[in-house]
């Protein structure tokens, strides 16, 4: 049984550079159908850049971030039927849902107006405040922790629970199948395991980026073409050479969403997974939308069922995200945020190391 207080590592003012520290604090009461998970790893995402960085607004401190993570049930509420003590389970992006809304009721429940995030989310009922997966402890709704394949390592596990859904979802939403001609805009967390997913579906899968300096990592990645948006014509070059594009990328007004969406042919669908900086906004003329029948929509997370489906997929088709792994540790964490901020991993830091910092008893 866990303690009411739980241990750990993030941010106590919004700084320009955040250092992490180490905090404790009370979680949400636990209701009936809650578990407790004893976390062993954690991935580092995007998400958690823009958190920290106050990107999304400037929300309530302490703040420890982290929703890919991976551990073992060590509590359950009275009404818990899907897990048992020590089951080894993920949690993502999501914790809670009002669950009686028409979006829950209908199988999007992580689009549920009244969700609650892993961390920088707030119980309605309560107003309890959550914190994520850089701790020792979390508590969540069961219906939000998964079952991890046992064919899945940990670190490998840990970043499919968001960047993984985050990329599969709009594939699956898009009907991807044996010779659709997906761009993937963006090869880094996300976008590398959209690549892999993709490759795993069958798609012809075509890698687009600034320019040339990741053509080598795409190729390793197994892609079967590769867009340079830096080449001169390049949109008229690759006209509609593509059915579907996922955009892994955080500026919509950099990339020039009309000239990379100008690469699918008629009635493609441009869909756009990150949350970036609240400021970016999609400005785009009607005719160009009307003229070529496109979509342009967003996609976030996916719903319980997509993530159980997708991390079967992952298992069967042996996805492995590329993943470097670093024991958790206020010097280690602030060491791969400001790596993170440089490009400098590839693709996905997973803390570990969760018994040896926290000194479990």
């Amino acid at each position: 049984m866990t303690a009411e207080q739980f241990h750990a590592i993030g941010i106590q003012s919004y700084d320009k550079e955040p250092v992490p520290k180490a905090f404790t604090y009370t979680p949400q009461q636990q209701r009936p159908y809650d578990v407790d998970i004893e976390i062993e790893a954690c991935g580092i995402c995007g998400s958690d850049m823009h958190a920290i960085k106050g990107n999304w607004g400037k929300h309530y401190l302490p703040l420890a971030v982290g929703h890919e993570i991976i551990g073992k049930v060590v509590k359950v509420g009275s009404a818990v039927q899907r897990f048992k003590l020590g089951d080894r389970v993920g949690v993502g992006a999501q914790c809670d849902s009002c669950g009686s809304c028409h979006r829950c009721d209908h199988h999007k429940p992580n689009n549920c107006r009244k969700q609650v995030g892993t961390y920088q989310g707030v119980y309605p009922e309560t107003g309890v405040t959550t914190q994520g997966g850089y701790a020792d402890y979390v508590r969540v709704n069961e219906k939000f922790a998964f079952k991890i394949p046992d064919n899945l390592e940990s670190n490998i596990a840990a970043p499919l629970l968001c960047g993984g859904i985050t990329g599969f979802k709009p594939l699956l939403t898009a009907g991807v199948k044996k010779g659709t001609r997906v761009g993937v805009v963006g090869i880094g967390g996300i976008g590398h395991m959209t690549i892999l997913f993709a490759k795993a579906m069958g798609a012809e899968v075509t890698a687009i980026s600034r320019n040339d300096s990741k053509k080598a990592i795409a190729e390793k990645l197994g892609v079967d073409h590769y867009i340079s948006t830096s080449e001169e014509g390049y949109a008229e070059k690759y006209a509609d050479s593509l059915d579907v594009i996922v955009n892994t990328g955080n500026s919509f007004s950099e990339n020039g969403v009309s000239g990379v969406a100008s690469l699918m042919d008629a009635g493609g669908q441009f869909i756009f997974i990150t949350a970036p900086p609240v400021t970016e906004k999609i400005e785009l003329a009607p005719f160009f939308l009307l003229m070529n029948s496109y979509s342009i929509a967003g996609s976030v997370i996916g719903s319980p069922s997509e993530i159980e489906y997708m991390l079967q997929f992952a298992a069967d088709h042996q996805i492995k995200p590329w993943v470097e792994t670093i024991d958790i540790n206020e010097e280690n964490v602030k060491t791969a945020w400001e790596r993170m901020e440089k490009g400098d991993v590839k693709f996905r830091f997973v803390l570990t190391g969760y018994d040896k910092y926290f000194k479990k008893d």
